[in-house]
């Protein structure tokens, strides 16, 4: 199984199991819209002993904007 660590954006720090199928970009659902990532970099611990593969993917944009208090109250 592979992973992979995201950097940057409101998802900054995760970790998710990467499907086999992706390739460049990391596209995921985020409010309204989506939030684009880029693989960055070759994979690490690609051999048979140390772990699962790991992918880095830094985040690029969002298709809308993102809001954190969409209600317009301060809390």
């Amino acid at each position: 199984m592979a992973i992979a660590r995201l950097h940057g954006g409101p998802l900054d720090g995760q970790i998710i199991p990467l499907d086999p199928t992706i390739d460049d970009s990391y596209i995921v659902p985020y409010g309204e819209g989506q939030l684009v990532y880029r693989r960055d970099g070759e994979d690490a611990n690609t051999g048979e002993a140390d772990g699962p593969t790991e992918t880095r993917f830094v985040y690029v944009e969002a298709t809308e904007d993102i809001d954190p208090n969409p209600d317009g109250r301060d809390d």
